[in-house]
């Protein structure tokens, strides 16, 4: 795994989460450091299933499991613990918000993770030697890390316009995923005999799609979180004909 100084710390903090004694705002930041650290490792396990595929390198198979599990456990902590703030400490406004958007990135975090786990099981599946990886899958597997080191950035410094760059990005992952499609298929027709590890390849382009998807969910979030619009969905302004 990668060690960062400039990252948040990634390490899952498992104190308790349930002191009533505190408040609101010190609620509120121990709950946001919690999901900040939380996605931090998502990140690192996405990475490092990236980083193994080219070489379907299985060695980091069982740091991605164990960690997957770790976030999976984390994702109910703070669910259980947004929801006691929401019962006892009745935020509203802004401090709503704050809850809102982290009950919602908290779900797509834990499914990131999710999907490097699936990656990471895919890899065990594809037999050796290393294929020939399509073009637009290679950029896809440079992009998704780039674009979650500015997500991280843009959720710690709740950062609107980096935000939206994320957003923008995602809909280039969407692109790469459809050009994976035809790579594949041209690559299935002049070498049958390897379908089914073609077959395969396109599993993990289609798990790192549903990456960029979240991804571009929780930059969505962040909008939210500082402007209060609600940008899912939101059809493209067209542009006016000149008279």
């Amino acid at each position: 795994m990668h060690n960062d100084p400039e990252h948040p710390q990634a390490d899952i903090d498992s104190s308790p989460l349930t002191s009533t004694d505190i408040s609101l705002d010190d609620d509120l930041a121990l709950v946001r450091r919690r999901m900040i650290s939380e996605a931090a490792q998502a990140i690192e396990i996405v990475k490092s299933a990236i980083d193994s595929l080219w070489e379907l390198d299985e060695s980091t198979g069982s740091m991605i499991s164990k960690i997957e599990k770790e976030i999976d456990k984390e994702e109910v902590k703070i669910e259980q613990e947004c929801y006691r703030i929401l019962a006892l400490k009745n935020p509203f406004a802004a401090d709503f918000r704050l809850i809102t958007f982290i009950l919602r990135v908290n779900t797509d975090i834990e499914r990131v993770a999710d999907h490097a786990s699936s990656i990471r099981k895919i890899i065990a599946r594809i037999e050796a030697p290393t294929p020939k990886w399509p073009e637009s899958l290679r950029e896809m597997g440079e992009r998704i890390p780039l674009m979650s080191e500015q997500l991280l950035r843009a959720v710690v410094n709740t950062d609107a316009e980096l935000a939206k760059s994320v957003v923008k990005q995602d809909r280039a992952i969407d692109k790469l995923d459809g050009q994976a499609f035809d790579e594949i298929k041209l690559l299935i027709e002049s070498d049958p005999t390897n379908a089914s590890n073609y077959l395969l390849i396109y599993r993990v382009a289609r798990e790192l799609e549903r990456v960029g998807d979240l991804l571009g969910n929780i930059a969505e979030g962040v909008i939210y979180l500082v402007t209060g619009d609600i940008v899912r969905h939101t059809p493209k302004k067209k542009k006016k004909k000149p008279t």
